[in-house]
C-alpha cells in the first residue's frame, strides 16, 4: 500500500504545489489520478519516486519509507509526460538498459508486442511519431514486472485503437503480478473503463476520490412524476445531490441508491425511469454538493 501523509511542495517562492495532501492508494488496484494542468500531478509522482523532495510530509510504501529506498527502487517504474532517450538508442537498446536495472524485466515482451504493434527494434526511437515514442516507453515499463507502475498522462499521443490494446496490457499485467499501477491525465472519460479507484487533484489537494464500482451502485438517476403537484420538498428524506424540474417531470440524482429505491416505489410516482450515469456525471453532481464547479476544477 502506498500512504502518502501531509505532503507539500513548492518551487521558490510560487504558491505550494502540493498543500498538505494526504491519501491511501491500495494494493493491486489501478489508482486514476485525474486534475487540470498545473493541479500537482506530474510532482505527486515525481515525490513519490524521489525526483523531486517534499518540503514536508511523507511517502509510506510497504511500510517503509520510500525517498532514497534503493530497495523498493527496483519495484517501482515511472513513465513521465516528458519522455526521454537517450541518443541514438532504439526500442532494443532500451529494453536491455531497463534489463540491466530490473531483475524480473521480460525482454521477450518487449519483442512480441514491439512485432504486433509494428514497431521497428532497430530503428532509432527519435526518428519515432510522439505516439510511437509513448509507446514504446510504456512496452519497457510494463515489462520490468514493478510492483509499482506510476504514468503521468499515461495514453497521450495514442490512438483509440492502440490506447485500448495498452489498457488492456496493463489490466492483465496488474492479474498477473497483483501490480499497482497509478496513472495521471487531465481527462476523466480517458480513465473511466480502466480505473478502480479515481482522486481528483485541485489547487494542490484531494479533492474528491472514490472507489468507481462503488460510486456507480451508490448514485441513481431517476426521472420522475406525481400524479399531484409537487416540488424538492416532497424528497426532503432522500440524499438529493440534484434536483431539476421541466414541467411535470423531475430529474434527481440520489445518493443511497437502494434505499432510495424503496421510497420511490412507495411515492406511487406515474413515470419512474432509471437512467444511466457517466463517471463525469457523477464527480461533477459529489463536486456541486461540496459546492465546486466541475468546469472550475477540470
Amino acid at each position: 500500500m502506498i500512504e502518502l501523509k501531509h505532503l507539500s511542495k513548492s518551487f521558490g517562492t510560487s504558491k505550494d504545489v502540493l498543500e498538505n495532501l494526504s491519501c491511501k492508494i491500495p494494493d493491486n488496484a489501478i489508482y486514476g489520478l485525474v486534475g487540470a494542468n498545473g493541479a500537482g500531478k506530474s510532482t505527486l509522482l515525481r515525490i513519490i519516486n524521489s525526483i523531486y523532495k517534499a518540503d514536508k510530509g511523507k511517502v509510506i510504501i510497504d511500510k517503509k519509507d520510500a525517498i532514497d529506498n534503493e530497495t523498493l527502487k527496483k519495484e517501482m517504474v515511472f513513465i513521465p509526460d516528458d519522455l526521454f532517450f537517450f541518443n541514438g538508442y532504439s526500442l532494443y537498446n532500451m529494453a536491455k538498459f531497463y534489463q540491466a536495472m530490473y531483475p524480473k524485466f521480460e525482454i521477450s515482451f518487449v519483442i512480441k508486442e514491439a512485432h504486433k504493434l509494428k514497431l521497428d527494434l532497430d530503428t532509432n526511437i527519435q526518428t519515432f511519431s510522439k505516439g510511437m515514442k509513448r509507446q514504446c516507453a510504456l512496452l519497457c515499463a510494463i515489462a520490468t514486472n514493478a510492483h509499482y507502475m506510476f504514468f503521468d498522462e499515461t495514453f497521450d499521443g495514442l490512438d483509440p485503437i492502440v490506447r485500448k490494446h495498452f489498457k488492456q496490457l496493463l489490466a492483465n499485467q496488474m492479474l498477473k503480478q497483483d501490480t499497482t499501477i497509478i496513472m495521471t491525465s487531465h481527462n476523466l472519460r480517458e480513465l473511466e473503463d480502466i480505473c478502480d479507484n479515481l482522486g481528483l487533484l485541485y489547487k494542490g489537494n484531494i479533492l474528491f476520490e472514490g472507489d468507481i464500482a462503488t460510486l456507480k451502485t451508490n448514485m441513481i438517476k431517476v426521472q420522475i412524476s406525481l400524479k399531484e403537484e409537487f416540488d424538492e420538498n416532497n424528497f426532503k428524506d432522500f440524499k438529493v445531490l440534484s434536483y431539476k424540474k421541466v414541467g411535470k417531470v423531475a430529474t434527481i440524482i440520489l445518493e443511497d441508491a437502494l434505499d432510495s429505491k424503496e421510497k420511490l416505489k412507495k411515492m406511487k410516482p406515474i413515470i419512474l425511469d432509471y437512467l444511466p450515469l457517466t463517471l463525469e456525471e457523477m464527480f461533477i453532481y459529489q463536486l456541486e454538493a461540496k459546492g465546486y464547479e466541475f468546469d472550475e476544477v477540470l
